[in-house]
């Protein structure tokens, strides 16, 4: 059932974040780029503060964990990259049509599974790097304009210079998951917004008409910041590398509203490299990941409840419903199915 929730806030932040892309492509043309970037985090940390401030039962009855200070490196660096892979996005998709910017960010994937390999120890199988593998391919096929002449597209080589980006990002908030969701949605929003804007002030334009500065922070409220906090809660159960390949309906619902809305001609290879981007996900979501493992004794604090098989010698009053205090798991060896989820963070 954990897994099942997991799997259902995956599904929902790609749907709200595929919007972005089509939408985004009709505001470029209103609003300068770097701006627009700005706009967009600004508004999901506006538009969650004030969902906070409204909602006065979450204020007082927040059962989720604080940031503390021991995450102020993932915090920074998090803000950092969402500051360019926003930028080198919106690059890209004022060079190229939504369409081909929508599927090529099934690459962010890729790149967040292999950080999470590399940098973070999480466990990979053969089957996911299959599917890595062809969701690698059908971002090659669109990168290109020609195929008899492999002219690089400079617009494709931006968006995939912002999965680049995002894969860290994601990485890093794969960290911070075990944290309050909202909390993290602000932050991200404001300290990512803020630099953005410092950014366009020097290099771009900040100036653009009311309705479309409204209608970015508008759109940024919900494909980042409604987005990002299922994306949050979603990596909890999942990790990082398959909450990312659940991710991949973003682009397929990116590409379908830039069908509908946009005109946008389709071609021989956009559906060769759908169909190939269909099958690696499909190989992704479907892997299956069952060893013996060791969970060694660890102290953590974040939102849990006594019947998720973690969590079964805490013994206190509150241990039928959900709440948050700091806790300590006594070592234990043993053998189920399981995702790197904030227990199974174990190296292989």
């Amino acid at each position: 059932m954990k897994k099942n929730y997991s799997v259902l806030f995956a599904v929902l932040a790609a749907l709200l974040f595929g919007i972005n892309a089509p939408f985004s492509k009709l505001l470029i043309n209103e609003l300068n780029p770097l701006f627009l970037a700005a706009l967009l985090y600004l508004g999901a940390g506006i538009g969650m503060t004030v969902l906070t401030v409204l909602n006065k039962k979450r204020r007082l009855d927040s059962r989720e964990a604080r940031l503390t200070k021991e995450e102020m490196p993932y915090i920074i660096l998090m803000i950092l990259l969402d500051i360019a892979a926003p930028i080198f996005l919106l690059i890209g998709i004022s060079m190229t049509n939504s369409s081909t910017a929508a599927l090529l960010g099934n690459f962010e994937i890729a790149a967040t599974s292999v950080i999470a390999m590399l940098f973070f120890k999480e466990a990979i199988g053969n089957r996911l790097w299959v599917a890595i593998g062809f969701i690698s391919l059908a971002s090659i096929l669109l990168t290109v304009d020609d195929i008899t002449t492999i002219n690089l597209s400079l617009g494709s080589v931006f968006v995939l210079l912002s999965c680049v980006c995002w894969g860290f990002e994601n990485n890093c908030t794969r960290n911070l998951s075990i944290k309050d969701p909202v909390q993290i949605v602000i932050i991200k929003g404001f300290g990512s917004g803020l630099g953005s804007l410092v950014i366009a002030s020097i290099w771009g334009e900040l100036s653009g008409s009311l309705i479309y500065v409204v209608a970015a922070m508008m759109l940024g409220f919900v494909a980042y910041g409604l987005s990002i906090f299922f994306y949050v809660k979603a990596q909890r159960g999942l990790g990082a590398a398959r909450t990312s390949a659940y991710y991949a309906a973003a682009p397929f619902m990116g590409v379908v509203i830039s069908w509908v809305v946009l005109r946008e001609s389709v071609t021989v290879s956009f559906i060769i490299a759908l169909a190939i981007m269909l099958l690696g996900t499909y190989l992704t979501l479907s892997e299956k990941h069952e060893h013996t493992h060791v969970h060694r004794e660890v102290t953590h604090e974040h939102k849990h409840v006594h019947t998720d098989g973690h969590h079964l010698n805490h013994d206190h009053p509150a241990a039928d419903e959900e709440h948050c205090h700091v806790h300590t798991h006594e070592g234990i060896e043993h053998n189920h199915d399981h995702l790197p989820d904030v227990h199974h963070r174990h190296s292989h």
